[in-house]
């Protein structure tokens, strides 16, 4: 695990996105989430800096995936 602060989290960051949200939301399937639940959740990471308006349809997928794999890993 990284020392010291999280790192600033932009859209085309999907890992560092996953690990944010498998770290907030600890109890929360991604199998479960729906897109559109799941930007908000991203909006919400303490270190998210993008521009909400800039995510599309493909890059939430892209996060959904890595995020289903990562949690189906541990």
């Amino acid at each position: 695990m990284q020392e010291g602060p999280e790192p600033e989290l932009f859209w085309e960051s999907t890992y560092a996105i996953v690990i944010a949200l498998m770290t907030h939301f600890p109890d929360r399937d991604p199998t479960k989430v729906g897109i559109n639940e799941l930007a908000e959740m991203i909006e919400l990471l303490p270190n998210f800096s993008d521009d909400p308006a800039m995510v599309t349809e493909r890059i939430l997928m892209d996060i959904q995936i890595v995020w289903y794999e990562e949690a189906s890993n541990l």
